[in-house]
C-alpha cells in the first residue's frame, strides 16, 4: 500500500512526472533555499529527495521577499529528451498585489546541470507548462486581478479572475499569438493551480478550488478544444475534505493527474494533518496521491467512490515499503550540507555560513536578525513528525546583547521559538529563550524566562522536545541535560496560527540560527545537528 502523505512535512503543490519506469514530484519551497524540492521514486510507495534544482543567484534571489513569497507551485514536465521546470518568484503578497513572475529552466537530467531561467510572464502564479501530441507547448498560469474588491461577487473570490492559456515558443524563448482566459472556475471560487493532461480526444483540466484552507479542493473540467470552452465535471470537484472535517487528511487540493506504464491512474494533492483537537498544522502542507478511475461517462473519481483522500492508497506494484527510523545526525564533516537543510532568500550561503573555516564544524556567520527578510544565517531542516527531538551543540563567546546562537524551531519570523546563547551586562554569557508567539504583523518577542541563565565557559548542547502541541528546551553546560524555561506551544509554529490558515503557507523547521545585529558578523560554531523521531 501507498502510505500518506508520501512526503510528510512541508511538500505542498506536488507535480507529478513519469520518465519511464521513474516519478519525479516537484513541490514548493517558498522562501527557503535553494528553491524547488524533486523527490524521486520507481514505485510511487517509496520515495527519496534527490535535488533542489534553483541553487544559483542567477535563478533565484529572493532577498526582501516576504514570509510565504518565493517560489510557489512548480510544474516539473519531461519533453524533447529533457526536463522542464516551471515556478513562480512571489515577490509581494500582501494588499492587492502579488508581484508574482514566472520562469522556466530546463536540464537534460534531473540532476542537471539546470540552465539559467527564461521569463515568461508576470500575470498571475501558478504556471504550468503543457506539451501537446502535436509538438506545441502551451503556458497556463491563473489571472491574478489587483483592481478587483476582495471576497465577494462570483467567484468568491474575484481576485482570483481565470486560467490564462497561450502557446509558449521554445525557440524564441517566449510566449507567442493570443492570450485567452479558458475557465473561470466553478462558483467554489479562488480558482488556481493549472494543470492539464490529454486523454481520448480531450483535454482535462485540473484546477485547486477554494484557498489553500479547509475549504481547499481539486477542481475538473474538460474540453474538446485546449482553448475551451471547459465543462464542469458533474461532481464539480475530483476530490476535497472540506465537508468531512473529521477526515484524516485536510485541506486537499492542487495536485496533478498521473498514469502509470500500465494504465493505472493517480493524481497528487497537498494535505494537512491537524493536531489532534486543534486546527493547526505544524508540519504545513504534505504531499499525498490517490488512486483513481475513469468512469464510463468519460470523468475521474477517486477509486473509494468518494471525494475525500485516504490515507492507505493501493500501490500499481507489489513494492514494500522500506523502513526508515526518519533520525538524522550531521558531524559537518563533508564540504557541502546534506540536502536535508535549506536556509531562508539568499542565493549567497558563504555570507552566512561555512563548513571549511572550522573543519568538522557548521560555522554560522552572525548577521540580521531572526526576523529579516534578507539576510539571516538560520540552517534548518523540515519538522516531519509531530513528536521529535532535535539537538545540537554550540561554541560561541558572545560579548554584547546583539548577539544571538542557538536552537530554533522555526516558521516565519512572527512564528518561533528560539533557545539562545547570548550576553548579559550583569551575567555575562548567558541562556534565553526569544519566542514570538504569532504576533502578525508586528512580530514582538516575548521573553519566557524571567531571568537569564549564567553559562560556564565552553561549549553548549541545546535540545528541543516537541510532543504535539508541547515544546520543552534543555541545555548541558558541562554536566547533565537540564530543562529551561516552562513548556512551550509549539503549535504557534504552525501554518494556521498568527494571521490564520490563509496568511501564511510553509511549515516548522528546527535547526540552528545566529545573528548579530551590531554588525561584526560574530561567528557561532556547531559541532553536530540530531532530528531524532520520538
Amino acid at each position: 500500500m501507498i502510505r500518506n502523505p508520501i512526503l510528510p512535512g512541508f511538500n505542498p503543490d506536488p507535480s507529478i512526472c513519469r520518465v519511464g519506469g521513474d516519478y519525479f514530484i516537484a513541490t514548493s519551497t517558498f522562501e527557503w533555499f535553494p528553491g524547488v524540492q524533486i523527490h524521486h521514486s520507481t514505485d510511487l510507495v517509496n520515495w527519496r529527495m534527490i535535488k533542489r534544482p534553483l541553487d544559483r543567484a542567477s535563478q533565484l534571489d529572493m532577498r526582501g521577499n516576504p514570509d510565504s513569497g518565493g517560489v510557489w507551485a512548480p510544474c516539473l514536465s519531461y519533453a524533447d529528451g529533457k526536463f522542464w521546470l516551471v515556478y513562480t518568484d512571489v515577490k509581494r503578497l500582501d494588499g492587492n498585489f502579488k508581484d508574482a513572475h514566472n520562469y522556466i529552466v530546463t536540464a537534460p537530467d534531473i540532476e542537471g546541470p539546470w540552465s539559467d531561467p527564461v521569463y515568461v510572464n508576470s500575470s498571475g502564479f501558478d504556471p504550468s507548462l503543457f506539451h501537446d501530441d502535436d509538438g506545441k507547448k502551451w503556458f497556463l498560469n491563473m489571472l491574478w486581478n489587483h483592481v478587483s474588491h476582495g471576497v465577494g461577487g462570483q467567484p468568491k473570490q474575484p481576485s482570483f479572475a481565470g486560467i490564462l492559456l497561450q502557446q509558449y515558443d521554445p525557440v524564441a524563448r517566449k510566449l507567442v499569438g493570443p492570450v485567452k482566459n479558458v475557465f473561470a472556475g466553478s462558483p467554489h471560487g479562488l480558482v488556481e493551480g493549472p494543470h492539464l493532461f490529454k486523454r481520448d480526444g480531450w483535454y482535462y483540466m485540473t484546477t485547486a478550488e477554494g484557498g489553500t484552507g479547509y475549504g481547499h479542493a481539486v477542481t475538473m473540467a474538460r474540453s474538446r478544444r485546449i482553448d475551451g470552452p471547459y465543462e464542469l465535471h458533474p461532481d464539480t470537484h475530483l476530490m476535497t475534505s472540506k465537508d468531512t472535517p473529521d477526515a484524516r487528511l485536510q485541506r486537499a487540493g492542487h495536485g496533478q493527474i498521473l498514469e502509470t506504464p500500465d494504465g493505472a491512474v493517480y493524481h497528487t494533492h497537498l494535505c494537512s494533518r491537524p493536531l489532534p483537537g486543534l486546527r493547526r498544522s505544524p508540519l504545513g502542507r504534505e504531499t499525498a496521491i490517490q488512486e483513481c478511475v475513469w468512469g464510463e461517462d468519460g470523468w475521474l473519481r477517486l477509486a473509494n467512490g468518494t471525494l475525500v483522500p485516504d490515507i492507505e492508497v493501493p500501490a500499481p506494484s507489489s513494492a514494500e515499503a522500506k523502513a526508515d527510523a526518519g533520525a538524522v545526525r550531521c558531524d559537518f564533516d563533508a564540504a557541502v550540507l546534506p540536502l536535508d537543510f535549506q536556509w531562508l532568500r539568499t542565493p549567497v550561503p558563504e555570507r552566512i555560513f561555512t563548513l571549511a573555516d572550522r573543519p568538522g564544524f557548521l560555522r554560522l556567520i552572525g548577521r540580521e536578525s531572526i526576523g529579516s527578510f534578507f539576510e539571516q544565517a538560520l540552517v534548518a531542516r523540515r519538522q516531519q513528525q509531530f513528536s521529535f527531538r532535535a539537538e545540537t551543540e554550540l561554541d560561541f563567546a558572545p560579548e554584547t546583547f546583539q548577539q544571538a546562537a542557538g536552537l530554533t524551531l522555526y516558521y516565519n519570523r512572527h512564528k518561533f521559538h528560539f533557545l539562545a546563547v547570548s550576553h548579559d551586562a550583569r551575567l555575562g554569557r548567558v541562556l534565553t529563550i526569544m519566542s514570538c508567539p504569532g504576533d502578525w504583523p508586528d512580530g514582538k518577542l516575548t521573553f519566557p524566562l524571567s531571568e537569564p541563565i549564567p553559562l560556564k565557559d565552553g561549549p553548549v548542547s541545546l535540545a528541543a522536545d516537541v510532543d504535539g502541541a508541547k515544546l520543552r528546551f534543555s541545555y548541558r553546560n558541562g554536566g547533565e541535560w537540564l530543562q529551561v524555561g516552562p513548556t512551550l506551544d509549539a503549535s504557534l509554529v504552525s501554518d494556521e496560527a498568527g494571521r490564520g490558515e490563509h496568511g501564511s503557507f510553509t511549515g516548522a523547521f528546527v535547526g540552528m540560527v545566529a545573528f548579530d545585529t551590531s554588525g561584526a558578523a560574530k561567528p557561532a560554531d556547531f559541532d553536530y545537528f540530531e532530528y531524532r523521531p520520538a
